[in-house]
């Protein structure tokens, strides 16, 4: 049976983390240009919008980017990283679609939804590809869950961030 492998959760957490990361870069770094909704601002058939405004191009591009790059300094394979920056903003996306189907505003906080399902779901995706056990699963997905609700926080008093949580 095989148990926790530390490095590579290590590496997964730190790959998920510049994965959710990278769409605030861009933002800071490009403001408001290239920030197209990645639902057009369309809405859903409850009247509110599919996604909201936060989740834009310009963060799919990037997270999937900055994954990319990041996967040479900790000797991931490329197409993994590039999966998982993927599943994961594919899961914060979904998890827009909650808040918003629940009525919440783009930004507004919804704690667990916001942080479990972005970095569970690609780790649940891509679990043979990277060859990692449920244990690995959960303790990353704990540890991301846990640094982003501690993390936040700061982000948010330094200017990095638009919401503190």
């Amino acid at each position: 049976m095989k148990w926790l492998d530390p490095i590579i959760d290590i590496k997964l957490l730190l790959l998920l983390a510049i994965a959710n990361t990278m769409p605030i870069v861009a933002r800071h770094l490009f403001r408001s240009s290239l920030s197209t909704p990645i639902d057009f601002n369309k809405t859903f058939w409850d009247g509110r919008p599919i996604l909201g405004t936060h989740k834009t191009w310009r963060g799919l591009v990037a997270s999937i980017f900055g994954t990319w790059l990041a996967s040479f300094l900790f000797d991931i394979d490329q197409l993994l990283a590039i999966e998982l920056a993927f599943w994961s903003m594919i899961g914060d996306m979904l998890a827009s679609f909650i808040k918003r189907r629940r009525g919440l505003r783009s930004g507004a906080k919804c704690t667990g939804v916001d942080q479990v399902i972005e970095a569970f779901l690609p780790l649940l995706i891509l679990k043979g590809d990277l060859a990692i056990t449920w244990l690995d699963i959960t303790t990353v997905t704990s540890l991301f869950v846990f640094f982003e609700i501690v993390l936040s926080p700061i982000f948010y008093k330094i200017g990095f961030r638009r919401n503190p949580y």
